[in-house]
């Protein structure tokens, strides 16, 4: 298949599964979207909403979280991947905002936040400000790997300029959003839905994964 019939094959179906396509974080403020972005690194976002969810209602401004210390953050956050390092990053993040009074469309100042890295920028830039942006997640690397827009061995930063170059810009943030889901609750790393998917022509491990067993 061409590379342009793919493209518009990817774009249809994942328009016609996913039209309305979010990010699931849950989150009422802008600094909490940036904390939750952070926290859900190596844990899901179900997870996640689950810590904040409380959190955020119990201390609801940064002036609240910025009072919380060190214990109180762990106890909160303990369910969470790595939460004793995210809880030092969550108090600096805090503290560091605060000073703002607001998570400012600045990607420069963004990279100087503690576990704040690509992924969470174009995830916080994309969902506050609308900027196009692609943020490469486990879910998004896996699914561009499949469906051979990128190579195996490519890093993340590789996987999302290949995508920004191969998809209208116009696109980029609602592709993130439906490959996150994609990738979730359908191409799985683990015995994904091979079965009725609508890429299994193009994608690269359709061999691994095919279950004949399944209707």
């Amino acid at each position: 298949m061409k590379k342009k019939d793919k493209i518009e094959l990817v774009s249809s179906e994942l328009d016609e599964m996913f039209p309305a396509a979010r990010c699931e974080l849950n989150y009422n403020r802008d600094y909490e979207l940036l904390l939750a972005v952070m926290l859900s690194a190596q844990t899901t976002d179900k997870r996640v909403n689950l810590v904040t969810g409380p959190l955020f209602r119990n201390y609801n401004s940064l002036e609240k979280l910025d009072k919380l210390s060190i214990s109180e953050i762990e106890e909160a956050i303990k369910s969470i991947g790595m939460y004793k390092q995210k809880t030092k990053h969550f108090k600096e993040i805090v503290s560091e905002i605060k000073q703002k009074g607001f998570v400012p469309n600045d990607r420069e100042y963004l990279m100087t936040l503690p576990g704040v890295g690509r992924k969470t920028i174009n995830v916080v830039l994309s969902n506050l400000f609308d900027e196009p942006a692609i943020a490469v997640d486990t879910h998004v690397d896996r699914v561009s790997k499949r469906l051979g827009f990128a190579k195996e061995s490519d890093s993340v930063l590789e996987v999302e300029n290949k995508l920004m170059k191969a998809f209208p810009k116009n696109r980029w943030t609602r592709l993130h959003h439906q490959m996150v889901l994609f990738g979730r609750y359908k191409c799985k790393a683990i015995k994904p839905e091979c079965n009725g998917c609508p890429f299994f022509e193009i994608c690269k491990e359709k061999h691994k994964n095919l279950d004949l067993t399944k209707d």
